[in-house]
């Protein structure tokens, strides 16, 4: 999901003002990252005061910690990139039933879970994710219900050689 869709979903507008995105954007593109990327935005317990962005770069992960509004200051945002390899990643794990999805993935110590459209998305991230570590280049194809990680395919690390078998003899 972009940035720009994240803004629609705020559960305060605040956090999402235009004084807080002109911070917010200033940082991603400092560290290598589009204005308006694919990224994910974990609310926190109080997204009103602070909350976390991770988004995709090509040299990897953007994390960004903003504070809504610090005062005295106003907005603040502090990031860093985590390059892919050392990008800390968990396992994807889903569960359908009744035709319900939930999703759990954990990304950089983050717990990310969610149910159905919520699941969707999380899962879409998650394939983006383990794209960009893997070097593949990934992108969300349809933000939709049905999404889904596109990508070159990569050839294998490991090649393996046709070894040459003596024939057994049997003796009588």
């Amino acid at each position: 999901m972009r940035l720009s869709e994240w803004c629609t979903q705020a559960p305060y507008k605040d956090s999402v003002a235009p004084r807080v995105l002109a911070v917010i954007e200033s940082a991603l593109v400092m560290l290598g990252a589009e204005r308006d990327p694919d990224c994910w935005i974990a609310w926190g317990d109080d997204p009103s005061v602070r909350y976390l962005l991770l988004a995709l770069t090509t040299s990897g992960m953007v994390q960004i910690n903003v504070r809504v509004s610090v005062p005295g200051e106003g907005a603040r945002a502090s990031g860093k990139i985590v390059r892919w390899n050392r990008v800390q990643l968990g396992e994807l794990a889903v569960e359908i039933q009744g035709g319900h999805r939930l999703v759990t993935f954990q990304a950089e110590a983050q717990v990310l879970s969610g149910a159905d459209e919520g699941a969707d998305s999380i899962a879409a991230f998650a394939q983006a994710l383990f794209a960009a570590v893997d070097g593949r280049s990934g992108e969300i194809a349809d933000r939709g219900t049905s999404t889904a990680a596109t990508a070159t395919p990569v050839k294998s690390r490991t090649t393996t050689k046709p070894v040459a078998r003596k024939a057994a003899t049997t003796g009588s």
